[in-house]
């Protein structure tokens, strides 16, 4: 029989029990894996209580994230601390409990900076500080009120919150500025690599050598991450800067966001851009488990000067948005998951003025993860790139409805559309 001589209502019928042979919650993701994109909790939920703090990783668990994320410097004294750079200031109460003879000035990825700098602290002297919320815009009232945590306590409370809600929270280290890290390690006595294998050693003891652990390491340089691809089976993640983005929707690579820091030290010419070329993703794909781009490399937005959102102003959120500049697909060619950063509600939404409707897109376009300071906006973006969009579930059941009907009526249920 053919299905041009069908009558519609027999097609409309087939439709509806295609659509009612389909499992319940069936998603097909374009991820590496094809399974669920994760959430990850920026610095914790920093959009809403003080980055890097216990307060903030439990407050990112509570909201659904799937990992926190703790940044890691060394403190004077070799303890693994959570904080975004080697300086205090913009995130803590230093400067209220500590004297200016406490500040110095260091080169930290080339660039000259006077701080008050975490490894120059006893691990008992960063106890005494109280993290505060670095952007002026987002609630100050929980300012003064937490401690910087260690490596060990947010574990332990990943651990203890895996525990308590019955599902499996990770965690998401970065190692901040290796290179500056070894120059202090080395100045302190400590061998050249003792960032890295301290952070080894405590996550083994946490969580077993193992691929299957529900921990990522990340860094922005390389050789840090080359040397643990030989001292543990845990993932590890590229992760990728640039300095602004063009009208065009080029990358600007002024330095020192143009290439991995330690590639500058080396003299390696390659950028962070070149390393998400095919022949950057083989290079990465030999040491790392994925690739951790700042969300404007993977899709392409234009600045036009439209007024996309209506509100008399032009801001990144009325760029033009062109699609997926291919970076993803060929990411998962090379076999690396790809983990984009950072989605914010207020700030940042290149092409976007709704932050849910942006995280939306890069899940559907096929992120393996992101990185988001509001990690409840980021499962609700979730759950919504989870149900298919109307035209497509509509074409996916007609699809159906017409293999059904070709393949005789078989009483088998109809397969899954394919990706």
């Amino acid at each position: 029989m053919s299905t041009t001589s069908l009558p519609l209502a027999r097609l409309t019928l087939a439709a509806a029990c295609a659509a009612a042979c389909l499992p319940a919650g069936a998603v097909t993701w374009n991820t590496l894996n094809g399974q669920a994109p994760i959430i990850i909790g920026h610095r914790g939920a920093s959009g809403y209580v003080p980055e890097h703090t216990l307060a903030s990783y439990a407050k990112a668990i509570q909201q659904g994230a799937h990992y926190i994320e703790p940044d890691l410097v060394l403190t004077r004294d070799g303890h693994l601390i959570a904080r975004h750079e080697p300086v205090l200031d913009g995130t803590t109460d230093v400067s209220a409990k500590f004297g200016a003879d406490r500040r110095s000035t260091r080169m930290v990825d080339g660039v000259s900076t006077t701080a008050y700098f975490a490894d120059t602290f006893t691990l008992a002297e960063i106890k005494t500080l109280r993290a505060i919320q670095p952007t002026a815009s987002r609630d100050q009232s929980l300012n003064g009120l937490y401690e910087i945590p260690t490596l060990d306590e947010v574990i332990n409370l990943a651990k203890t919150q895996s525990a308590a809600t019955g599902r499996t929270i990770g965690i998401y280290p970065e190692l901040k500025h290796s290179t500056y890290m070894k120059q202090q390690s080395l100045a302190a006595g400590r061998s050249a690599t003792y960032f890295e294998d301290t952070l080894v050693s405590k996550l083994h003891a946490a969580y077993g050598n193992t691929q299957n652990a529900p921990v990522f390491i990340q860094s922005f340089e390389s050789a840090n991450l080359q040397y643990l691809n030989g001292q543990t089976d845990i993932k590890l993640v590229q992760l990728v800067d640039a300095n602004d983005v063009r009208a065009d929707g080029s990358m600007d690579l002024t330095p020192p966001y143009d290439r991995p820091y330690d590639f500058t030290v080396a003299g390696d010419p390659r950028t962070f851009a070149d390393l998400l070329t095919p022949q950057g993703l083989a290079f990465v794909a030999t040491y790392a488990d994925g690739v951790g781009p700042w969300k404007p490399y993977l899709v392409k937005t234009v600045d036009d000067g439209v007024d996309r959102d209506g509100d008399g102003k032009l801001t990144v959120n009325d760029r033009r948005v062109d699609g997926s500049t291919g970076i993803i697909e060929a990411a998962h060619e090379a076999g690396l998951q790809v983990h984009a950063y950072t989605f914010r509600n207020d700030s940042g939404g290149y092409g976007f003025a709704d932050p849910q409707a942006e995280m939306e897109y890069y899940l559907r376009l096929g992120v393996d993860g992101v990185f988001t300071d509001f990690p409840d906006t980021g499962v609700a973006a979730l759950a919504a790139a989870a149900v298919p969009e109307p035209e497509t579930y509509a074409l996916m059941l007609g699809g159906l409805a017409v293999v059904g009907w070709v393949a005789r009526r078989r009483a088998t249920t109809p397969a899954n559309s394919k990706r």
